[in-house]
């Protein structure tokens, strides 16, 4: 995680500035820099179990390494009070290879594994975060690519993971082709997984709401990805800590560990929004089971932005209830609001458990869902569900007719053309366009 301060409309419009007052709590930068894409398929076979996820979950990153929070420990004595168990972190051995590396006071490799299946035996979901504070991977070319998907493919069916979070930050950039090649890659993962393939992003709140008043740089650069993956997406927490705060659609300034904060970024995410004070793109809303909010899990966890007991309980109630907001509210509840994610369960654990029992509580007092399928849904009004299914279905620009200057696979938002691809890997992915 690399640390962005937004001090002001004016100073968000402006080129970024690393904010260097805070020690990063939850670093993982992923170096990737993408220009092509496999197209060749593996013979590795990759097997998940197909669980379901609770209606409103509890995420938590378990940290494979020792930090001041102590030192890390087995996956089976984590607290029942989560959901989903975000493993930190797969890093890379170059060439688009990623590995993982078992710290040995989680034990041996063998229990470990155990440990994994005992958690997905109580309905919790596991998953192998991508990057780390010194990871980086790299997708030069279509071989780095296809190594990359075959190595993460390996991991996920070696240890029996559901699924992968990305947390890939430096190196996306407007204007580069590494949109292309993570999308292209997750959704090849996906394939040999299946439908169960559990998939989530963690981006800090400049790649993401920071696009709302100046596209560029890094300010909403995660936004193509997201709406790339919005099929595959189980759910995107961002970080809304040690950033200071980003502006609302109404111009206003929301800071950190507030209920306004963590509402009006959710909304955001969920409402959709036009990027560059409504000069750029529209980012097409999300499902509400799609979004829930990145909170530390105490003052030592991170540098800024902890949310008290009482923020956390108003902000998920306002998001599902229309209870207990501040200043924003939604037009209508999202019951189906998926929840809270925080760095970190073991920082949790050196708290004596105060932030789960708290989040737990928020969560457990929503109003019961329905689960149906394989899926979380539940009967909301029907002005709530008609406002979710009249989200356009497609509202990003359209290339023009000659694709600019492309005559390969072209990428509009980020006016990028990747040559030397084929018209099946253009087309495999919805939102590139081919022109040659």
């Amino acid at each position: 995680m690399r640390l962005y301060s937004a001090l002001a409309t004016a100073v968000a419009m402006a080129s970024a500035a690393p904010f260097n007052g805070v020690r990063p709590a939850m670093a993982y930068p992923v170096h990737a820099n993408a220009n092509a894409a496999s197209d060749q398929l593996s013979t590795v076979s990759t097997t998940v179990r197909k669980r379901r996820l609770p209606p409103h979950t509890l995420v938590g990153y378990w940290h494979n390494f020792a930090n001041p929070s102590g030192p890390t420990f087995p996956l089976r004595e984590i607290s029942s009070d989560w959901d989903v168990i975000v493993v930190a972190f797969g890093s890379s051995v170059g060439g688009g290879t990623v590995k993982f590396d078992l710290d040995p006071a989680a034990g041996t490799e063998a229990q470990f594994i155990s440990d994994i299946s005992t958690l997905q035996g109580r309905n919790k979901t596991v998953v192998l975060s991508l990057g780390g504070q010194d990871g980086t991977v790299s997708l030069n070319d279509a071989a780095e690519t296809a190594r990359f998907v075959d190595s993460v493919a390996e991991l996920l069916a070696k240890y029996g993971f559901d699924g992968i979070d990305l947390d890939v930050e430096t190196g996306i950039s407007q204007g580069l082709p590494i949109v292309n090649n993570l999308i292209s890659a997750v959704k090849q993962i996906k394939q040999r997984v299946g439908d169960s393939f559990y998939l989530s992003m963690a981006p800090e709140h400049p790649y993401v709401q920071g696009g709302a008043v100046s596209y560029g740089s890094i300010w909403g650069a995660y936004l193509p990805i997201i709406d790339g993956l919005r099929d595959e997406l189980t759910q995107i927490h961002v970080q809304y800590y040690n950033n200071g705060g980003f502006v609302y659609t109404d111009g206003r300034m929301l800071q950190e560990g507030t209920v306004d904060c963590l509402v009006g970024g959710s909304l955001m995410l969920i409402n959709g929004f036009e990027t560059n004070y409504g000069k750029g793109w529209r980012f097409r809303g999300l499902r509400p089971d799609q979004v829930s909010f990145g909170v530390p899990s105490g003052p030592q966890a991170a540098g800024r932005g902890f949310a008290s007991a009482d923020t956390l309980q108003n902000a998920v109630t306002c998001i599902a209830q229309g209870v207990g907001c501040d200043t924003i509210r939604p037009t209508s509840p999202h019951p189906t609001f998926r929840g809270i994610m925080t760095w970190s369960i073991n920082w949790d654990r050196f708290d004596q458990f105060e932030f789960s029992r708290n989040a737990r509580a928020a969560l457990d007092g929503l109003p019961q869902v329905v689960q149906v399928g394989s899926s979380s849904a539940v009967k909301e009004t029907t002005a709530t569900t008609a406002q979710v299914r009249s989200v356009p279905a497609a509202t990003l620009p359209t290339a023009p007719k000659n694709c600019g200057r492309c005559d390969n696979c072209y990428y509009s938002p980020t006016n990028a053309c990747f040559s030397g691809w084929t018209k099946a890997q253009c087309r495999s992915v919805s939102v590139f366009t081919w022109c040659g």
